[in-house]
């Protein structure tokens, strides 16, 4: 996983970017989601959720819920549950089950001790404080809930990384061209128990690592093209760098018979 600059850390925390164009809908979740169908072994993350909240009744609460996936999951499997699913982009609930609210993280609208479990997965390199956010997180929860948090490793997808950075200085005409945005440096595997411990005595983290192997660059493409609303912040042109990732894709995997992406991932649970 690459380091942001200050700037790029600024604009992956970003509301307006978030709600209008990063997670205006969910084409861009999902074209991030979807590189995983390769990956092995395959996680059930949303089981692993459902999982880890055998014991919890009452309401719980999907902060940053994007597309819905694990709102669904649980009103299958735990339909006695009042799942909530919230998050800051109106667009990218449209589909999502009901109930849901459009919210801020880092202001909840709900009362001290009035939530059994809160999810946090995959979204707080978004929040602009995240001490404080966690904190929040903290102050809806229940005595003797749970807080459910999710990212990935500061090594997930390196080799994207390098695959980026190889596409870019080939637009620039250099060796190596600047690094591309990374989505969970700001909170990232190895970050989050750091930032988690200011608030929770009780962390368990359960680490999901993993292989992708492609032959075919297309979800590789997918997914690196789904970054377009950091696109400024590249340093590069951006379409121009996905187009030459591509071609640099197709001639690995026509050299080495595939690509593979080292993944790693982990959840977070926490308790007070």
């Amino acid at each position: 996983m690459t380091s942001n600059t200050e700037q790029q850390d600024a604009a992956v925390a970003d509301k307006a970017i978030l709600a209008n164009h990063a997670y205006a809908d969910g084409r861009h979740l999902a074209a991030r989601q979807s590189i995983y169908r390769w990956q092995q072994p395959q996680y059930d993350l949303p089981g692993i959720v459902v999982e880890e909240l055998a014991g919890t009744s009452g309401i719980v609460l999907d902060v940053g819920c994007g597309n819905g996936k694990f709102v669904s999951r649980l009103h299958r499997d735990r339909p006695e549950l009042q799942v909530v699913g919230m998050d800051i982009s109106a667009g990218i609930l449209a589909d999502v089950e009901k109930p849901v609210l459009v919210a801020d993280a880092q202001a909840l609208p709900f009362a001290d001790n009035s939530v059994d479990a809160v999810l946090a997965l995959h979204m707080l390199y978004h929040v602009s404080d995240i001490e404080a956010t966690i904190k929040e997180l903290a102050r809806v929860l229940c005595p003797g809930g749970v807080i459910i948090a999710s990212t990935n490793s500061d090594t997930d997808k390196r080799e994207l990384d390098q695959l980026w950075s190889r596409a870019a200085g080939d637009v620039l005409g250099i060796a190596e061209g600047p690094a591309r945005v990374s989505l969970s440096s700001r909170f990232s595997l190895e970050k989050a128990p750091g930032y988690l411990r200011t608030v929770f005595e009780d962390i368990r983290v359960r680490e999901l690592p993993g292989t992708i192997e492609l032959t075919d660059p297309a979800p590789i493409i997918a997914h690196l093209a789904s970054y377009g609303a950091w696109a400024d912040e590249c340093g590069v042109p951006f379409r121009e760098t996905v187009s030459r990732a591509a071609e640099v894709a197709a001639g690995a995997i026509a050299s080495n018979g595939s690509f593979k992406i080292t993944c790693l991932g982990g959840i977070l649970i926490c308790r007070l």
